[in-house]
């Protein structure tokens, strides 16, 4: 099992900054891909970012929405088995509830942009004002 609890989000103004924590605790040796998703209300949820690899690998490949492109950033932090999500210049469209997940070693070939994740958080909002 691997568990995951997000932290960082709150209310900020359009433009702003915020960086999300997942924090992975468990069999997280067997993480092999960390995500972040998120859904806003009466949305479906939807893909931001993602790393290939877990907290035993040295690099992973990012992924982005074209959405979250050039404003956020997926990044790890191996000894505390912490992914974070940089997210700068914010916009009101960024609103939602943002969730981390977790993918493991498994026979299936699998993008890292898409569900199903093995994985998943509690979720923390965002909100962003204009």
């Amino acid at each position: 099992q691997v568990q995951l609890v997000e932290s960082g989000g709150g209310l900020v103004q359009a433009g702003d900054s915020l960086r999300l924590s997942c924090a992975a605790s468990g069999r997280t040796f067997s993480i092999v891909g960390m995500g972040w998703f998120r859904q806003a209300p009466g949305k479906e949820r939807e893909f931001v970012a993602a790393m290939t690899g877990g907290f035993t690998w040295s690099s992973g490949s990012t992924y982005y929405a074209d959405s979250v492109k050039g404003r956020f950033t997926i990044s790890r932090d191996n000894a505390k088995n912490t992914v974070y999500l940089q997210m700068n210049t914010l916009k009101p469209e960024d609103t939602a509830v943002y969730y981390c997940a977790a993918r493991i070693l498994s026979g299936v070939v699998r993008s890292p942009t898409a569900e199903p994740y093995d994985y998943w958080g509690q979720g923390t909002q965002v909100t962003v004002s204009s």
